[in-house]
């Protein structure tokens, strides 16, 4: 993984290249804020509140006890603290700003900075003084972001110009240089040992979904228990200085990666194209290998038939036109934020021919028939993967931790055909048995895809819409319970104030052997007054549930989990299938519309 990462990170960079950017190791992209305006004398002329611009600058693994060159904090830079700061905010202000000159002297040959000088020794009445006071006119929001020198006059920063760059570089070099002639150990990474290996932070990861916002590491060793033969901190990891800063860009860009959209009611808002969200705590990032977008990802939050129809046909009939089956290849994982450290879940690598696969395959198990009032007829209906693990949830509920951890696993059923665990199932019947949308299509669906996971260990596949070849008793009786339900509308009306479905659903599908002998003599009541009433339909119906029955040898006193599912599944498609018997039959369209 972190071998992915770090090739990524260095494709980035070989790409800002090719645009004329100034790309490092001794420099990274940093957030500017304000500029703070001086002349040649080192006066202070004005602060400029920026709208957080991003410029190279030197380059930090950590900035514990340490200051960058000409761009920091208002307390390295200034020695700033609020008014009412206490005397250790005070003293740390202090230390900050001692560090931040410490820095800055030893540069101190270089002529771009004798204005900056001039600012904080010979001028500081009208430069550092001033600009103090000046600081305070500053919105207390606006104040905390990283301050740039400019010259007055000039647009580019001084931390920007080419020889302080050069320096920047050059002495970092240098201090690599000696590092590697104390050191021959291998990369793990890059399995080089062109650039030490070193026990610093490999840098911080920004946007980490529930992560310190200062940014998380992925990769720490701070506790002696976590160290090996001798070896201090990051020097266990065996990762040398350049694909430490590599990895850190790709991840970093993975997660912040995008651009703002607009809805079609004109509200702004930022769309990733490398991350998906799975609730608050829980991100997954993508990407290829060669760049190119995955059109096919996006199938999986917006679902339409044409193009599912059409990827489908592609990949099942030998249509792909894939020309890079055995050099590109789709990377992914699952990350949440654990303090100021990244918990990774997964890692899948496959090649872009086997995704687009699995993305059909996943298609093909969640489908589900339904029939569609409109066009009155039965269309496939295929659920967003978001919705589907919503299904494990209350209707009236909104997004919770559960559902995020049923997108991960859906997720990676989709990409990977990896196994949904068992559990989704019992959530997704108790949300049936309890919810008052019971048995919705994407329930449906997510309990299909489940079963017919373990399908190859004995048993009946679910099949999308009604199967009259499958006798699995637990679907027959989710047929029958159907019937029933239809039977009784039939004969009361629709307007009854609870139906068999609300108090009966439960127990007929965890005990159908207690519940289905109260069922079956409510039955030959309501059929005797159907006959009395609605003699035709009587007979349509005596004759379904004697049909459904008749396969049946006798009522299990209990369903196991799985057939709690296949119950459920009956009763979706026998439903579904008097939707469309209804509408060629006023009397039974009466019964079953709800």
């Amino acid at each position: 993984m972190l071998k992915e990462l770090s090739d990524l990170g260095k494709r980035n960079r070989e790409q800002k290249l090719g645009e004329g950017k100034i790309i490092h190791n001794a420099l990274k992209d940093e957030v500017i804020s304000i500029d703070l305006i001086i002349n040649e004398k080192g006066d202070f002329v004005q602060f400029d509140v920026l709208d957080k611009i991003t410029r190279p600058a030197e380059a930090l693994s950590s900035k514990k006890g340490k200051a960058r060159l000409l761009l920091d904090k208002a307390e390295e830079v200034l020695n700033f603290v609020s008014e009412d700061a206490s005397e250790k905010e005070k003293k740390g202000s202090e230390y900050k700003h001692s560090l931040f000159m410490e820095k800055l002297h030893e540069y101190e040959e270089l002529k771009e900075l004798q204005s900056v000088f001039l600012f904080y020794n010979e001028n500081k009445k009208k430069g550092l003084d001033t600009a103090k006071k000046s600081f305070y006119e500053i919105p207390e929001k606006q104040r905390n972001g990283n301050i740039a020198f400019r010259i007055q006059g000039k647009s580019i920063r001084l931390h920007e110009e080419r020889t302080v760059y050069d320096s920047i570089i050059s002495k970092f070099e240098k201090e690599q240089a000696a590092l590697l002639k104390n050191s021959d150990r291998i990369c793990s990474v890059c399995g080089k040992s062109n650039y030490p290996i070193e026990d610093v932070p490999h840098g911080m990861i920004k946007k980490v979904p529930d992560g310190q916002a200062t940014g998380c590491a992925l990769v720490s060793y701070n506790e002696s228990v976590f160290l090996s033969y001798g070896l201090k901190g990051n020097l266990n990891s065996s990762v040398c200085s350049n694909c430490a800063t590599t990895y850190v860009e790709g991840l970093n860009w993975l997660l912040g990666n995008g651009k703002t959209q607009t809805t079609d009611k004109g509200k702004e808002y930022f769309k990733y194209s490398n991350r998906k969200n799975f609730g608050k705590d829980t991100a997954m990032v993508f990407w290829l290998k060669d760049g190119n977008d995955v059109a096919e990802l996006d199938l999986l939050e917006e679902p339409n038939e044409a193009e599912i129809k059409e990827l489908i046909d592609s990949i099942f009939t030998g249509k792909s036109q894939a020309s890079n089956i055995n050099t590109n290849y789709f990377y992914s994982f699952t990350l949440s934020g654990a303090a100021a450290r990244i918990f990774i879940r997964d890692w899948i690598e496959q090649s872009l021919t086997d995704l687009k696969k699995s993305i059909a395959s996943w298609f093909e198990q969640i489908r589900i028939m339904h029939f569609d009032y409109a066009q009155q007829k039965m269309l496939p209906y295929y659920a967003s993967l978001y919705s589907l693990a919503n299904a494990t949830q209350n209707s009236k509920e909104s997004k919770d931790i559960s559902a995020s951890r049923t997108s991960v696993y859906l997720w990676k059923k989709a990409l990977s055909q990896a196994a949904v665990p068992i559990w989704v199932l019992n959530a997704v019947l108790k949300r049936i048995r309890v919810d008052e949308k019971g048995i919705t299509p994407e329930r449906v669906a997510l309990i299909r895809l489940i079963l017919n996971q373990n399908s190859s260990k004995g048993g009946f596949s679910m099949k999308e819409e009604l199967d009259h070849e499958n006798v699995s008793t637990a679907y027959l009786c989710g047929r029958i319970f159907c019937v029933l339900e239809n039977l009784q509308r039939a004969a009361l009306g629709k307007n009854i104030n609870a139906g068999i479905r609300e108090r009966f659903f439960s127990s007929a599908s965890m005990t159908p052997s207690s519940a289905f002998g109260r069922l079956l003599k409510m039955a030959q009541n309501h059929l005797t007054k159907l006959k009395n009433e609605k003699p035709g339909l009587a007979v349509v119906l005596d004759k379904e549930l004697g049909e459904l029955i008749s396969k049946i040898n006798s009522f299990p006193v209990m369903f196991n989990l799985e057939d709690q599912g296949r119950f459920a599944i009956g009763y979706y498609h026998q439903k579904q299938e008097s939707f469309r018997k209804a509408s060629e039959n006023k009397e039974l369209r009466e019964a079953v519309e709800e």
